[in-house]
């Protein structure tokens, strides 16, 4: 399945207006672009020095191919992050919530990373109580944070802002991130309502969580604004209770807020474009080589063909950490293959449930009739690509899931 093709503009009468209506398309695409990949997106044209401002260079990333018109040539890798950090909003929501005696915490992590042609899209959720090798990290004041061997990877922003989280998970990964942004409460809350919200699904008996607020229903529910927030937090009334539950109901939030700005509707509607480039101007801050209009235009034309089967949403696949009952440490085993895969740009089929946590529940298909205990098994058709380990959780665009909703 492709997307429907991106509405273009009718030439204007004065070549300033033209000038404009360019600027304005790529806004657009940068926009729709971008945001399908994560909880958010991050574009600008004329707001190109709104977005800049604060903006950070990434210690170690790669050279980039300096921005121009046309497609971004080549592979690139993208790791957004989402803080706890509160805002105004968030504050009058959250109230004492708030209030924290440690630092800001990045505890949604995403590595996005887009191949070269043809092009597949992979976004890597990797668990906020994921322990890893954290490296030395130059701050943006010039000190130096020294490394560790073993850290929650939530607390490496605290520990050197947004440049080391992306070196940490660069090393993990063995993906070059040449590109970075970070999103707070508020920045979720309000690009959300600037596309008029996201329809989500609720499933088993409903969501009843106290830490969230949720006393939701099962069905289909549109969400916006504080509600938004309130889900993407929700893990005490979802799955089995875990982090890891979380992540999947997230995937489900990122992946229906993609088809939502993918969508024709909010394509052609100019008034929710600009409301969504204003909102990421003022909410989201980028890496140097990202805060940049032109290139978030060469990013998004890179990906304007993808077919959604070719967006695959994966869960890093983890074991509980032997020193922490309370922590996670990577599995390896599962894990290489999948990293393999999306460094050399294969396709991945996923054999893992949507969420092996029940954070969310898919449709089951139907079963085929097992065939004769002496036959052998089928092989895996080349065109599949690579087979992941079903310790991997995972969807892709096509596929629809509903939050695995508990009363607790």
């Amino acid at each position: 399945m492709r997307r429907p093709p991106v509405a273009q503009h009718a030439p204007h009468r004065t070549p300033s207006a033209w000038g404009s209506a360019l600027r304005m398309l790529g806004i657009g695409v940068a926009v729709v672009a971008v945001s399908a990949l994560g909880i958010g997106g991050f574009i600008a044209a004329d707001l190109a020095l709104r977005v800049s401002d604060g903006a950070v260079d990434l210690e170690g990333a790669p050279e980039v191919a300096p921005p121009s018109l046309g497609a971004y040539p080549g592979e690139f890798a993208i790791l957004l992050v989402g803080t706890d950090e509160c805002g105004a909003v968030s504050k009058q929501k959250l109230g004492e919530r708030c209030v924290k005696e440690e630092g800001i915490r990045n505890d949604v992590n995403l590595l996005v990373h887009v191949s070269e042609e043809p092009r597949k899209v992979s976004v890597v959720s990797l668990p906020r109580d994921l322990m890893l090798e954290v490296p030395d990290c130059t701050r943006e004041d010039g000190s130096v944070a020294s490394g560790s061997s073993k850290a929650p990877i939530n607390s490496v922003f605290e520990r050197a802002g947004l440049s080391c989280v992306a070196k940490s998970v660069g090393e993990l990964s063995g993906i070059d991130i040449g590109f970075a942004a970070k999103l707070s409460f508020d920045g979720v809350m309000k690009i959300t309502d600037a596309i008029g919200g996201v329809e989500i699904c609720i499933g088993g008996t409903g969501i009843r969580d106290r830490h969230t607020g949720i006393d939701w229903d099962p069905g289909p529910r549109t969400v916006s604004g504080y509600e938004a927030l309130q889900f993407i937090r929700v893990r005490k009334g979802i799955g089995d209770g875990s982090d890891l539950a979380r992540i999947s109901n997230q995937q489900q939030y990122m992946s229906r807020l993609a088809k939502t700005i993918l969508s024709s509707e909010t394509l052609t509607d100019p008034g929710k474009v600009l409301r969504l480039a204003n909102v990421v101007a003022d909410n989201v801050d980028p890496s140097k080589e990202l805060a940049n209009p032109v290139r978030l235009a060469q990013l998004a034309l890179a990906l304007k063909d993808v077919p959604f089967d070719e967006f695959k949403f994966l869960q890093l696949p983890t074991l509980e950490d032997p020193d922490d009952d309370d922590r996670v440490v990577v599995n390896e085993e599962a894990a290489a293959p999948m990293w393999e895969a999306i460094r050399t740009g294969e396709s991945m089929q996923i054999t893992g449930k949507a969420s092996n946590h029940g954070g969310v529940v898919t449709e089951e298909a139907p079963t085929p009739s097992a065939p004769p205990s002496d036959a052998p098994s089928p092989a895996p058709s080349a065109s599949q690509g690579v087979v992941l380990s079903d310790q991997i959780s995972g969807i892709d665009l096509n596929q629809q899931t509903c939050s695995g909703g508990k009363r607790r």
